[in-house]
C-alpha cells in the first residue's frame, strides 16, 4: 500500500514547553492506527500538530507526498482550513459543540467543501445510518443531548466530507462503557478510502480492530503497545 502520511523528526509544543520529541511515523493508505498512552504524553498534541494547531512545531509532515509541515513558531490555526480542504478530517477531544445549534446544523457545519455542501442532505442521511440514535434528534439542540449523543454528532460532523486522513481524539472520553463500545464499533465499521488515526487511553477498544496500536510516552513513540510500559 502507498504511503499516505509520513512524519519525520516532528517536534511540537506550547510556549517554552516541548511536548513532542522528534516523532517518526508512516501511515499507509487504508491503515487504521491506534495511539495509546496516558494523559499528557502527547497523543492530542500529535493530532493538533498534524493540523498546525500547536503553539510551535518543526519537522516534516507529508500528506500524499506533499509537504504540509515545516517550521512554524507563530499563528496556530492559520493553515488549518487549508489542511482540512486538502483532506484531513478531525474529531477533537471532547465534544467541541455549539450548544445552541441543532444536530442537523452541526452536521451541515462539516460540509465545508463545495461538493459536500451540494450533497449535504445525502451525507447527513449517511451519518444517521452510521449513528441511528441521532436520526430522531435531528432538530434537537446539541447542548441538551447526552454525552454519547454529542460525541456522535462531533464524529458525524467530521464524516460530512470525504477526508484522506481521519484524526479522532479520545472518542471514549467520559462515556459509559456500553456507549464507548457503540461509538467505537461505528468507527471500525466505517469504509474509508484513506487512513484513520484514533488516540485513545483504553487499549481494549483498539486491540483486535486497529491495524497497529502504537504507544506514546513522554512525547515519544514507543512502538507496539504490547511491548510498551505506559505508566
Amino acid at each position: 500500500m502507498p504511503e499516505l502520511l509520513e512524519i519525520r523528526q516532528l517536534s511540537a509544543g506550547y510556549g517554552p514547553l516541548r511536548v513532542l520529541h522528534e516523532i517518526d511515523l508512516t501511515v499507509r493508505e487504508g491503515e487504521r492506527i491506534g495511539l495509546v498512552g496516558l494523559n499528557g504524553h502527547g497523543k492530542t498534541t500529535l493530532i493538533r500538530a498534524l493540523t498546525h494547531m500547536t503553539g510551535w512545531q518543526q519537522g516534516s509532515i507529508k500528506l500524499d507526498g506533499a509537504e504540509i509541515g515545516g517550521t512554524r513558531s507563530l499563528g496556530a490555526g492559520r493553515r488549518t482550513p487549508g489542511l482540512v480542504k486538502r483532506g484531513i478530517g478531525v474529531a477533537p477531544q471532547g465534544d467541541a459543540i455549539f450548544p445552541g445549534l441543532s444536530v442537523r446544523k452541526h452536521l451541515e457545519c462539516g460540509a465545508h467543501t463545495r461538493l459536500a455542501w451540494r450533497e449535504r442532505k445525502q451525507r447527513i442521511e449517511r451519518v444517521f445510518d452510521i449513528f441511528p440514535p441521532l436520526r430522531p434528534l435531528e432538530h434537537a439542540l446539541v447542548g441538551k443531548l447526552s454525552g454519547g449523543e454529542r460525541r456522535m454528532v462531533s464524529i458525524g460532523r467530521m464524516l460530512m466530507t470525504e477526508a484522506r486522513l481521519y484524526l479522532i481524539d479520545e472518542p471514549s472520553l467520559g462515556l459509559a462503557p456500553k456507549i464507548s463500545q457503540r461509538v467505537m464499533a461505528a468507527l471500525w465499521d466505517l469504509s474509508v478510502s484513506g487512513a484513520m488515526i484514533i488516540a485513545e487511553q483504553n487499549v481494549t477498544l483498539l486491540t483486535g480492530h486497529a491495524d497497529r496500536v502504537i504507544g506514546m510516552h513522554a512525547g515519544r513513540m514507543r512502538g507496539d503497545v504490547g511491548h510498551v510500559e505506559l505508566g
